[in-house]
Parts: structure tokens; sequence; C-alpha cells
């Protein structure tokens, strides 16, 4: 049995991932697959890529984009999830600020730097015609941190997904003003180079298992609810965000990987745009 060690975040998304290791499919290929949840998110597992304290990840797009141009000896092994991610952008409930665009200047809570809630402010700045040069951050490192930054006027606004975030904003402790939906698919597997480079028929074994799971997932008799009680998430807002998903079991395109270059270059996010062989495992 050959132990691999995955992170991922705390959320829904990562549900067959749990239901294949609960379930014994990586067992059966002679895998002892373990799973570490990550809250405070792409920023963190970034770290924890490029110290080889996992060998693989499910991480954002555009953090371990940026992550790998700075030298983080890790690639994209194929997109996990296809469609975008819904980011909310949330201030306290009790805050004044009633459109997004009283945050223009305002500071923004972040898990951490070269995080999606850091990287997706730039977008939304951009989007709304902000100076993103003009963007002020506050390190909150995860959810129940956001909760506490914004209560206590730390940060004005956070940005994280819809659908985790609901459930405060349903407690009437955020208020969330709108939405920025990634441009680009938003979750992918990676893996570390090390990892990878001696372990391709392994990592072969992993992916076609998670594929099968994600090809069959939405099929699943009562998914919905199965979601909704394990993430403590009301069944009407588990099927809309279902409707909104799409799993994956292919290879990011090159095209795809090009426009998120482009995207965080021109932020100036990144210094500069390299071959997609540095990102992608063949």
């Amino acid at each position: 049995m050959k132990s691999v060690k995955i992170i991922g975040v705390p959320e829904h998304f990562n549900l067959p991932w749990h239901l294949a290791i609960e379930e014994g499919a990586f067992e059966q290929r002679g895998i002892d697959l373990q799973w570490t949840d990550i809250p405070e998110g792409t920023g963190k597992m970034c770290q924890m890529l490029e110290d080889e304290e996992t060998d693989l990840a499910i991480i954002l797009t555009e953090g371990i984009v940026k992550s790998i141009t700075e030298g983080n000896a890790t690639k994209i092994v194929q997109e996990y999830i296809a469609s975008p991610l819904l980011w909310g952008v949330h201030v306290s409930a009790y805050s004044d600020f009633k459109t997004l665009d009283d945050l223009e200047n305002k500071k923004v809570a972040i898990s951490r730097y070269g995080s999606g809630s850091h990287l997706m402010a730039f977008v939304q700045a951009q989007n709304k015609g902000w100076n993103p040069n003009e963007l002020q951050f506050e390190v909150i490192n995860n959810l129940d941190g956001a909760v506490k930054g914004l209560t206590n006027g730390d940060a004005d606004y956070f940005m994280w997904e819809h659908f985790t975030t609901k459930p405060i904003v349903d407690k009437g402790v955020f208020r969330r003003l709108g939405d920025c939906p990634t441009p680009w698919p938003c979750f992918m597997l990676v893996g570390t180079n090390t990892f990878l480079e001696t372990h391709k028929n392994l990592v072969r074994h992993i992916v076609e298992v998670i594929n099968l799971y994600t090809t069959e997932f939405k099929n699943i008799p009562s998914i919905d609810k199965t979601l909704a009680n394990r993430y403590q998430q009301k069944l009407e807002d588990i099927q809309e965000w279902m409707c909104l998903t799409t799993w994956s079991q292919k290879q990011l395109p090159v095209e795809t990987l090009e426009k998120v270059q482009e995207t965080l270059l021109k932020l100036n996010l990144i210094e500069k745009r390299l071959a997609p062989d540095v990102f992608l495992f063949q």
C-alpha cells in the first residue's frame, strides 16, 4: 500500500474525494490516500506544496498559476472543477456599505497573500474600474478570522465562495453585496514535480478513480441531501450550486492557461508569462 498525501479546502466541491476514500476505491488500487483539510485555502496550500508537505492538492487555478511562476515546483495534473467559482463579496451585517461601489479604497480581508481571496480582489477591482494599486489588505487566515475581522472593523469586506459563506449571511453576520465569478475554471488537481515524476503510474490510477467519481457524482441518489447534511447547507442552496458546478476529467486547455497568465500579468500579480509545459503535467 502506497501512502499519498492530498490537501484541499473543507468545502462541498471535494466530496467526491471523500466518498472515494470512504468507499475504498483508492485502497483497491493499493493507494492509501490521506486527505487533510486546509481551511486557510490556496495560499497555505501553495506553501505546503513548495515545502513538499503534501504530494497533491485541489487548489484554485489563479493561485497555483501565480505560485508556479514564482518558482513553486508543481504542475497541474488536470482540471477538477471546470466551471467558475462564484466569489461572494461580503461585509459585516452591521456596516453602512450598501453597494459594491461603496467598497472602493476599502480594506479587504484575505486568508493570506497569494490566496484566492487576495487575487480575486484584484479581478474585482479591474471589473469595477478601481485602481488595483490602491487595494489594502488585512490577513485573517480563514473564514472564522473573517467573521471576527469584519465584525471588529479590522477589514471592510471579504471575498469567499458564495455557498460556503451563505449560512453566515443567513444568520445575519455577513451581508453579501454581490458576486464576482472567476473568468476561468476554478479548481485544479496539482502535484509536486518530485511526486509526479517518480510516481507516474500511481498518478494515473488516482486520476482514473477520481474521474470515475466526478463523472457519476451528480447521478448519485439523494446526493443533494447528502451534501446539505454534510456541509450544513440548505437543500435549495446545494441544488442551485450543483446546477452551476461542472466537474472535469481533462487537462486545463493551453488557451485557458494563457488567459489566466494574461490577466495576472495585467494586474501586476506575476512578472512574466511562462510556457505551458512549465505548468501542465503530461
